[in-house]
């Protein structure tokens, strides 16, 4: 996605860490960057605004459940080797860890 100008931070680097700048976890110079991004591009700003009205909808849902440590661990592992396009290996659910089942993948596109 992009809005096909030029832009000081890609919108590539923006997209690929948009959930670390939703959920605060990028130094303060980085998020300063991603807000001059979003003031000169309205495709990015249209998707930040959607994956915060969707965090937004599930915490107010799910704001209660404590999530585990271990498994908070292992969907960010996860998310990592996915944004690092390496494929993550299948596991049988059925072997008695939960939070081993496989998460869903994205299926591919097409551009």
């Amino acid at each position: 996605m992009s809005c096909g100008d030029p832009h000081e931070t890609d919108c590539s680097e923006v997209l690929d860490h948009l959930y670390e700048f939703l959920d605060r976890e990028m130094p303060d110079g980085e998020c300063t960057k991603f807000e001059v991004h979003f003031e000169e591009c309205s495709p990015c700003l249209e998707k930040y605004g959607l994956e915060q009205a969707v965090k937004k909808l599930v915490k107010r849902c799910c704001g209660s459940d404590e999530v585990p440590t271990d498994l908070r661990a292992k969907v960010m592992g996860r998310i990592d080797l996915i944004r690092a396009g390496h494929l993550v290996p299948e596991q049988d659910p059925a072997a008695g860890d939960p939070a081993a089942a496989p998460l869903p993948q994205e299926p591919a596109t097409q551009e």
